[in-house]
């Protein structure tokens, strides 16, 4: 019987370079070898208390990108967080066995409290008891996850295995983080500070939907200086970005080319630019295309999310079930 996977995308937002040539290539290779849920957490997202209609555009945004960057529904199960109901239900039982002093030792709750001392809800503190669930309720050995997630990853197999043991059972198995490359690929964002992401800014990212126009402008705007003074001298930080994300998309010579003119002290940013929007463009065309055409096949998303939440809630319900038995939960009628 094959492992199984399970791996989510808060939805706030859409894909950008950074999960195209991160998560979703590593995606896209287990779904051949694994048995693979792939969620979007609206429920998660529920922490910052996102607008009802941007909550069920981003949704739909974010299953038809997965869709569209290789995530086959015949291989994998797409699904939305909330179209199964038992993970809230089991999210209540486990937070009966999460005590408040180790939520709030979270590195993660301590950032979120940090950043936004106003919105310190009750969601924000058991969020990983949450994300256990997600894991724990389809028996998932395996979780794609980054350094930032790893502690929450932790926590799972703490909840887990305190379930086990209050009542003398051996049922929730341990997961751990996964991932098919032995080095996880890093796509700097356009501002000049650390990988790309949400947290950062539209400015700082290259959306998988971006039209030629915005990927265009946004890389013409990406944060340069005034250019080396001395031949050979180390690139600062903010240009290493860019010569990593040309890296990433434009052939070896396109790269090395520039590299010289760098260490010549010859190099134009404005044609070094140029040049990385327009590979950078070429480079999403084809995802670009798909989510096009997907978007436009509304019966097909709609098949695809119904299709996900009858697979993804077959085996919640079988979780439950026994759950229930577990802690004595039985009808009485």
């Amino acid at each position: 019987m094959k492992e199984t996977v399970v791996s989510g995308i808060r939805s706030t937002g859409k894909l950008h370079l950074g999960n195209y040539y991160g998560a979703l290539s590593n995606f896209v290779k287990m779904q051949n070898d694994y048995n693979c849920f792939f969620f979007i957490a609206d429920l998660h997202s529920l922490t910052t208390h996102p607008t009802p209609g941007d909550l069920s555009r981003t949704v739909r945004q974010v299953v038809m990108e997965y869709l569209a960057a290789g995530i086959d529904p015949e291989k994998s199960t797409i699904y939305i967080q909330s179209d199964v109901p038992e993970v809230a239900e089991l999210y209540l039982y486990m937070n009966m066995n999460a005590y408040l002093g180790e939520l709030e030792r979270a590195a993660a709750f301590k950032d979120k409290v940090r950043d936004n001392p106003d919105n310190v809800n009750a969601g924000l503190v058991t969020y990983p008891v949450l994300m256990a669930c997600d894991i724990l309720i389809h028996h998932a050995t395996k979780v794609p996850v980054g350094k930032d997630q790893e502690q929450h990853l932790e926590m799972t197999r703490t909840f887990g295995n305190r379930f086990n043991r209050l009542y003398n059972v051996d049922y929730f198995k341990e997961a751990f983080a996964f991932s098919y490359s032995d080095k996880l690929v890093k796509i700097p964002g356009l501002d000049g500070n650390g990988k790309m992401g949400k947290s950062n800014g539209d400015a700082s990212c290259i959306y998988l939907s971006d039209t030629p126009e915005v990927i265009r402008k946004k890389v013409m705007r990406a944060v340069s200086d005034s250019g080396p003074t001395e031949m050979n001298q180390p690139k600062p930080e903010s240009i290493q970005n860019l010569f990593d994300l040309m890296s990433i998309v434009s052939t070896p010579d396109t790269v090395e080319h520039f590299n010289e003119l760098y260490n010549k002290c010859e190099i134009r940013y404005g044609d070094f630019k140029k040049q990385l929007a327009e590979d950078m463009v070429l480079a999403t065309e084809p995802v670009r295309s798909r989510i096009e055409a997907i978007s436009a096949d509304e019966e097909y998303v709609q098949k695809v999310i119904r299709i996900g939440a009858e697979k993804a809630g077959e085996s919640a319900r079988k979780t439950l079930k026994e759950v229930r038995e577990i802690i004595g939960i039985k009808k009485l009628y």
